[in-house]
């Protein structure tokens, strides 16, 4: 008879190999990382936590790809000495990742509804350390930025993956709590990243910074392996909606170039003209798309439910006004307040503190009160911030600068996980992936989208009315979309619970 260690099955193939030795009877030997994997998995799934593990493990992978995004954004003077390139070069660096971002998510989403969100985790996971250490080798600029660009396109499915899993371990009623965290750690990676960037690529180089992301990461891999669940696969011989993926990706791509090279270029210039051009009729070729296959990359049903559109346009604009105003402030702080680089860095972590201290709380406040008051309140938080921002000038104390700054942090804490959870309850369980993802496309252009224009409004109105005038311009832009996301959030309507998952799910449909 084969004897199994405790907690491995005879049907559990994957854990399990056969020895055969000259003069003695087969016996069965467990691998044993495979084994402790076993009883890890076993023990974390009988914990009375296993929720919150698997939202920390969540979490922990999500900072893991978030961070390093923009991490590299204040070493571009560095990074292009040292490899013999131009500053406008190296700022694709940046600015390529933010895109693989946002044009893969989708697809990325649709498959882990698809395939199980758990294997195509851990796959972005392992993909995402081996591009970091590529990176850490690469040669020249050209090199950098194709690593950092893929790197960041199969960590794209990051956010959708953990996402659904988080979302199917906790009822609808919690998961505007469980998102505060997300929200938190999805949106401040990266902005830590930018804040933390320069100290750490001075003292390290920028190198060592993702040759130490490779075993962090793979240790994550391990450690995602034995906690993170299984998630049910919408039907696992169902054609991938290619078509539709590449038309929607290619749109998106099309559309954040245009925008990127804008405030350059000029925005009535030929490159942009057709950029936007061909985004549109992309997104049209894509509707008719979607309307015929057997499984589209996003059920355009989806698009008339009020809880799943206004949450993405108030998600758009809110990001739009926070990330705007986050790129524009150190520059305002440097070039009219004469302040260093460390202490226009050291001021601006107000933002990212506020929406870490915040996130976490709205998400149990809107649970009370609604996820459109919350988001409603947030967005005009929001507004407040870009007001104040507006009216400072050099001379005004450190502590008025904080306040404005943190007010936009106290904003989009607020506002994010209330309209995530407000889209992951409108729509089905084997949806949640490509609503994620979706969410996470509609707040990347937002990002892009209010950083290039609040920074070209500066440039334009600089001449005219003086530096300190067109950074007050830049911040009123900023707040004018920081109206429309509160005008967006208070069509959002509570999400009601009954008994069940299921009926919380109905009730936000209607």
């Amino acid at each position: 008879m084969l004897a199994y260690p405790p907690g491995v099955t005879s049907t559990d193939q994957r854990d399990e190999f056969a020895v055969d030795a000259p003069g003695a009877d087969e016996v069965q030997v467990v691998a044993w990382p495979l084994l402790w994997r076993e009883r890890l998995t076993q023990r974390v799934e009988a914990s009375s936590r296993y929720p919150y593990l698997v939202l920390a493990t969540c979490l922990f992978g999500l900072f893991s790809v978030g961070f390093t995004i923009t991490i590299l954004a204040t070493s571009i003077p560095r990074i292009a000495t040292e490899l013999h390139s131009t500053e406008s070069t190296v700022t694709w660096v940046v600015t390529a990742p933010l895109l693989m971002f946002a044009v893969f998510g989708p697809a990325a989403g649709k498959l882990g509804d698809l395939r199980g969100h758990r294997t195509v985790y851990l796959c972005s996971l392992a993909g995402v350390s081996v591009f970091a250490a590529f990176t850490a080798l690469s040669p020249n600029v050209g090199v950098l930025i194709a690593c950092r660009a893929l790197g960041a396109a199969i960590g794209a499915a990051e956010g959708p993956s953990s996402l659904a899993i988080i979302n199917r371990m906790f009822p609808s009623e919690r998961r505007a709590q469980a998102l505060g965290w997300w929200s938190m750690v999805g949106a401040g990676a990266p902005v830590v990243g930018v804040v933390a960037g320069g100290p750490a690529v001075e003292a390290f180089g920028w190198r060592w910074i993702f040759v130490a992301q490779v075993p962090l990461t793979l240790a994550t891999v391990v450690l995602a392996s034995a906690v993170l669940p299984d998630t049910e696969r919408t039907a696992t011989d169902a054609p991938f909606d290619i078509a539709g993926a590449v038309t929607l990706g290619t749109a998106a791509l099309a559309l954040l170039l245009a925008i990127n090279q804008g405030p350059s270029a000029g925005w009535t210039s030929p490159v942009v003209v057709a950029g936007i051009a061909i985004a549109v009729l992309l997104g049209i070729a894509f509707a008719r798309i979607e309307r015929r296959v057997e499984q589209p990359l996003l059920p355009l049903h989806y698009l008339r439910r009020r809880n799943f559109a206004f949450p993405m346009v108030t998600q758009f604009f809110g990001n739009f006004s926070y990330m705007g105003g986050f790129i524009l402030t150190p520059l305002f702080l440097q070039d009219e307040f004469g302040y260093g680089e460390a202490r226009a860095g050291l001021l601006n972590i107000s933002r990212p503190l506020t929406f870490a201290i915040v996130g976490p709380v709205a998400g149990y406040v809107a649970l009370k009160s609604g996820e459109r008051v919350v988001a409603a309140v947030g967005a005009l938080s929001l507004f407040a911030s870009m007001l104040a921002l507006a009216h400072v000038a050099p001379g005004d104390s450190d502590v008025l600068i904080v306040g404005a700054l943190a007010l936009s942090g106290i904003g989009m804490g607020a506002m994010s996980p209330s309209m995530v959870a407000a889209v992951a309850n409108a729509v089905d369980d084997a949806d949640l992936g490509i609503a994620g993802a979706t969410t996470q496309m509609i707040s990347q252009i937002g990002v892009v989208l209010g950083m290039q224009v609040l920074q070209a409004v500066h440039v334009a109105r600089t001449d005219a009315v003086g530096g300190v005038t067109a950074f007050h311009e830049a911040y009123l832009v900023g707040g004018v979309a920081a109206l429309l996301a509160t005008g967006a959030a208070l069509f959002v309507r509570r999400s009601t619970f009954g008994a069940g998952v299921e009926d919380a799910t109905v009730a936000s449909r209607t």
